[in-house]
C-alpha cells in the first residue's frame, strides 16, 4: 500500500465520490442456483439424504435449495437475526420448515458443512474453522467456496474502486473515503459490514493445516480471461474463487 494520508483520500474522492460496487455481482446467479454455479450440478447428489449445516446461511436461499433437493435435514447458522428471520419465512413459504432450522448456533452434527462466500469475511477464521470441526460428523467434510481473495483485482470488495486499488491505497485513506458515504464509524477493514480479513490463498492453506484439517480436494479457479496466465506463481492475483473440501487430519 503506497498512497495514504490526505493525498490518498482526495484521489479516492475524485475517482469515486459516491462509493464503489464490488466487481462480483449477484446477477451472475439470476435464474440459476448459486450452489450449482459454485459447486457444480453434482452438489444435489452429495447432499441428498444428508444432514447439512449451512454456516453463514444469510437469508437462507441456499439452505432451502438444499432441502428442496432432498437433504434429510438442513441447519442454517448466521449471526444476523434479520437474515435468520427471512430464512425462516423462506423455508415456510416453500413448505420446508419441517426440514430446515435456523439460528445463531447449533449443537447438532452434520454430514456436510457448507460455507459459501464467507472465509474472506470471518473475523477469526481459525476459530471459525475449529467451530465448524466441532459440528462435523465422523465421516463428514467441510465444503467451502469463497472469493475473491485479497490479492484478486477486486479483492477489496467495496474498496476496489479500480483493480487492485485496495493494495495501492492505505487502509487509513480507504476508510476515510468510505466514511463519506457510510456512517457506521468503522476505521478498519475488519469493522465494515461483513468484515474483510484480507484472506489470501497461502494464508488459507496454512490456516487449514495448522488447525487439524487437510484438503480432500482443492481448486484455485482462475479468472476466466486470465486462464492462460494462471499458475502457481500468479494464482494469488489471478484466482477468481477457491473451491475445496476439508476433512480432519488422519
Amino acid at each position: 500500500m503506497l498512497i495514504g494520508g490526505g493525498l490518498g483520500y482526495h484521489l479516492l474522492k475524485r475517482i469515486s465520490p459516491g462509493g464503489a460496487r464490488c466487481g462480483c455481482h449477484p446477477s451472475v446467479y439470476d435464474g440459476r442456483s448459486k450452489l450449482e454455479v459454485l459447486l457444480g450440478p453434482g452438489v444435489w447428489e452429495e447432499v441428498r439424504d444428508r444432514v447439512v449445516l449451512d454456516f453463514g446461511c444469510g437469508t437462507g436461499q441456499e439452505a432451502v435449495d438444499v432441502a428442496r433437493h432432498g437433504a434429510r435435514r438442513v441447519i442454517g447458522v448466521d449471526i444476523r437475526q434479520h437474515a435468520l428471520a427471512e430464512a425462516r419465512r423462506l423455508a415456510a413459504a416453500g413448505g420446508l420448515a419441517d426440514r430446515c432450522c435456523f439460528g445463531t448456533s447449533t449443537d447438532e452434527t452434520a454430514d456436510i458443512i457448507l460455507s459459501l462466500d464467507s472465509f474472506e469475511h470471518f473475523a477469526d477464521p481459525a476459530a471459525t474453522l475449529r467451530l465448524m470441526g466441532g459440528r462435523l460428523g465422523a465421516q463428514g467434510y467441510i465444503w467451502t467456496c469463497f472469493g475473491p481473495t485479497w490479492l484478486h483485482p477486486n479483492g477489496g470488495h467495496l474498496f476496489s474502486v479500480f483493480p487492485w486499488a485496495h493494495l495501492l491505497f492505505t487502509e487509513g485513506a480507504l476508510m476515510r473515503w468510505r466514511s463519506d458515504f457510510k456512517t457506521d464509524g468503522a476505521t478498519r477493514f475488519g469493522e465494515v459490514e461483513g468484515g474483510l480479513n484480507q484472506m489470501t490463498i497461502r494464508r488459507f492453506e496454512k490456516l487449514v493445516g495448522e488447525n487439524g484439517f487437510q484438503f480432500k480436494s482443492f481448486e484455485a479457479v482462475p479468472i476466466r480471461v486470465a486462464r492462460p496466465f494462471h499458475n502457481r506463481l500468479t494464482r494469488e492475483f489471478l484466482t477468481s474463487i477457491v473451491r475445496c473440501r476439508i476433512v480432519r487430519k488422519g
